[in-house]
C-alpha cells in the first residue's frame, strides 16, 4: 500500500498553519513554501476543509486556517480526508470460485486471510489515530526550536 504524497503535503500544511498563529495562508504561499505546485495542493487543502480540519476563505486576506486545534487533529484524520475511508484490503471473496467454494458462504467473515489483514489494517488505523498533530508539532518544537518563527517568517514574505 502506497498512499499519495497528497497526504506528506497535507500534514506539513497542517503544521504551517499551526505555527502560523491563525494567519490565514493561501494555497500558492503554502505551496511555495516546499516549491509545490499550488493547484495539487489546494485540492488537498480543500479536502481538508471538508472534513473540517481546516476552514477557508475567499477574498485578499482570505485562505486556510486550521479548523480545530491541532490537539484535535489526528494522522488519521488528514489520511483519511486525503485518501478516502476505504480498506486498504478489499476481499473479493474469490474463494467462492475455488476448489470447494461456495455461494452461499460470506468469505469476507470466514476467510483466514481476510481477517489477518483486517486486523493489520485496523492496529495500523489505531495508531494513527492515537497520534495527534500537537504531538508531532511539540516534537518538532523540542528538536529543531526555531521552526515555528521560521514557518512564520517564511510563510509571510512568500508570495499571496
Amino acid at each position: 500500500m502506497q498512499m499519495g504524497e497528497g497526504v506528506e503535503w497535507a500534514l506539513h500544511s497542517c503544521l504551517n498553519l499551526g505555527w502560523n498563529e491563525g494567519e490565514a495562508a493561501t494555497a500558492a504561499r503554502l505551496a511555495a513554501f516546499y516549491d509545490l505546485p499550488a493547484a495539487y495542493l489546494n485540492k488537498q487543502l480543500q479536502a481538508l476543509a471538508r472534513a473540517g480540519i481546516l476552514t477557508s476563505a475567499p477574498g485578499p486576506r482570505g485562505g486556510f486556517r486550521l479548523g480545530r486545534p491541532l490537539e484535535k487533529i489526528t494522522l488519521l484524520d488528514v489520511v483519511v480526508a486525503i485518501e478516502g475511508a476505504e480498506d486498504a484490503f478489499r476481499c473479493r471473496q474469490i474463494l467462492k470460485d475455488g476448489p470447494g467454494g461456495s455461494t452461499e458462504v460470506d468469505y469476507r467473515e470466514t476467510c483466514v486471510l481476510n481477517g489477518a489483514m483486517r486486523r493489520a489494517e485496523l492496529a495500523w488505523r489505531r495508531e494513527l489515530a492515537a497520534q495527534t498533530l500537537a504531538e508531532i508539532r511539540d516534537t518538532v518544537e523540542r528538536t529543531f526550536p526555531g521552526t515555528p518563527e521560521h514557518t512564520r517568517e517564511r510563510l509571510s514574505t512568500l508570495r499571496r
